[in-house]
């Protein structure tokens, strides 16, 4: 009978128990919609800080689909099929695709835009309660202060179109906005965005509008389509600001928002504690402390713009 017992706890331990096997180096996968990135090397760079060093007592796979997110739930699937002791899903898409699919292997995820509660991803953020937990970049009021700093930045600005995504996520959202936009004496024009194929309509229409310039609200998508939005933005000559890692790098005005390479850089805190033993169900999600501002100069002085010199003195970075 006790035989019996202990085949059985073997067959149902988890595989991150794995890791604490005498000799054998754990093995981590690593699911995004990009190459590696900065959030990766944020990764690496937070498990060398624990004494990891990959190829001799940590082994990473990067798996990643082209900036195509629909190939998440497939890339996840087989990466659970895998003997990965822990899987890192860096981004919103790639937590869900991983959570669902990565049956007994422990997932941490980061720089994540989304409530990972509504997402299905987590019971709360105290107790997770699953096999996932991790990092969160998502602050709802953080759209609100966009838009003052967007204000900040354009002293004269009384209409903003907002391009929001009517998936699910910025029903939340756009009640915060229009109430700060109350506030601060600005007309809202809400610009539904599901994809690069909306921007030149969606500029158009705020245009069309006289919004004097954009917001736009966080979400998978608008990372990905980046320096699409920078172009048309520019065509239209209509200051454009967003959260997203990279949105002024790719020619935008604004980006201000939590620091999604922080977030992945805690995440290799996490991986740490679940290889010697802890359960992701007991380990609390961590929300954003660390913010940054970038003001894109160069893109100023193409829409012949004088940003104040409040706002300078604040940013973290000037992109010249």
């Amino acid at each position: 009978m006790l035989a019996a017992v202990l085949v059985l706890l073997f067959l149902v331990a988890p595989v991150g128990a794995e890791a604490q096997e005498p000799g054998r180096i754990p093995r981590v996968g690593i699911l995004h919609t990009i190459p590696p990135a900065a959030t990766f090397q944020a990764f690496k760079k937070g498990l060398q800080e624990l004494g990891y060093t990959e190829g001799q007592n940590i082994h990473l796979e990067y798996r990643w689909t082209d900036r195509e997110p629909e190939g998440l739930p497939a890339l996840a699937g087989r990466m659970g099929e895998s003997r990965f002791d822990v899987i890192v899903a860096i981004s919103s898409g790639a937590a869900r695709a991983a959570t669902k699919a990565a049956g007994i292997i422990p997932v941490v995820f980061c720089a994540v835009g989304e409530d990972p509660v509504r997402a299905g991803m987590v019971s709360s953020l105290a107790r997770p309660g699953g096999n996932s937990t991790g990092t969160v970049t998502l602050i709802v009021e953080l759209e609100a202060k966009r838009l003052e700093l967007l204000k900040e930045a354009l002293p004269g600005l009384s209409r903003v179109a907002v391009l929001w995504n009517p998936s699910g996520l910025h029903q939340r959202t756009l009640p915060e906005i229009e109430a700060a936009a109350r506030r601060l004496k600005i007309v809202v024009i809400p610009v539904e965005w599901k994809g690069p194929g909306d921007s030149e309509p969606a500029f158009q229409l705020a245009s069309r509008q006289r919004a004097g310039g954009v917001l736009a609200l966080t979400s998978p998508q608008i990372m990905l389509a980046g320096e699409q939005i920078a172009r048309v933005a520019l065509k239209y000559r209509l200051p454009t600001a967003g959260m997203e890692a990279g949105f002024a790098e790719a020619g935008n005005l604004l980006q201000y928002g939590p620091d999604r390479t922080e977030s992945c850089r805690r995440a290799a805190y996490y991986v740490d504690r679940i290889l010697k033993g802890a359960k992701p169900a007991e380990l609390p999600v961590e929300q954003a402390t660390k913010f940054e501002l970038i003001v894109n100069l160069k893109t100023a002085k193409a829409l012949r713009l004088t940003i104040p010199a409040s706002v300078l003195t604040r940013a973290d970075r000037l992109i010249e």
